[in-house]
């Protein structure tokens, strides 16, 4: 890539290959820093999705008796869940951040953490962005796992308004 980008969307989750696909945008995309002669500089955007806290609560719309929790207890669990999520989103989002300094350390680096779908949301953002550009690691599933877990990656490259750049493991 010879032009320079202006936004980029990485995004990442807990995985090695999210990480590595953060290492390769640091590596092989033109982002000039604050600091450069450029004119403005290009905005690197971490973006860390995380679940809802009612999909693992089993809240459902409708309760179903004898299933899950009682609704008083839903609420603490719910919070429960929600706050783990919170340190997770956080410890992901710092290592990406270590990652960046070590690399690029006068890169203008933003984060963003959303809740929701992750193949939707990260489509979202990108729009919202209007990002140049949107990075993230492939998990290289198996047709049988891809079949039962979808792809994020695949609904991204089908969905998003920007080229997409889906990074395989090296190995």
């Amino acid at each position: 890539m010879t032009e320079k980008l202006k936004c980029v969307v990485v995004a990442v989750n807990s995985s090695e290959e999210s990480m590595n696909a953060l290492n390769w945008a640091l590596h092989n995309l033109k982002l000039h820093s604050s600091d450069s002669d450029e004119g403005e500089s290009s905005a690197l955007v971490i973006l860390h999705v995380q679940p809802s806290p009612s999909i693992f609560a089993g809240v459902s719309p409708a309760p179903i008796p004898f299933i899950g929790p009682s609704d008083p207890e839903v609420p603490a669990f719910a919070a429960a869940i929600e706050a783990h999520q919170k340190r997770i989103s956080e410890a992901i989002i710092a290592h990406a951040l270590e990652i960046c300094s070590e690399e690029k350390p006068q890169m203008n680096v933003k984060t963003q953490v959303v809740v929701g779908d992750p193949k939707e949301v990260i489509c979202e953002v990108v729009y919202k962005l209007n990002a140049d550009l949107l990075v993230m690691g492939s998990h290289s599933y198996g047709p049988i796992l891809r079949m039962f877990l979808g792809s994020v990656s695949n609904y991204c490259t089908n969905q998003a308004h920007c080229p997409v750049v889906v990074v395989k493991d090296s190995s």
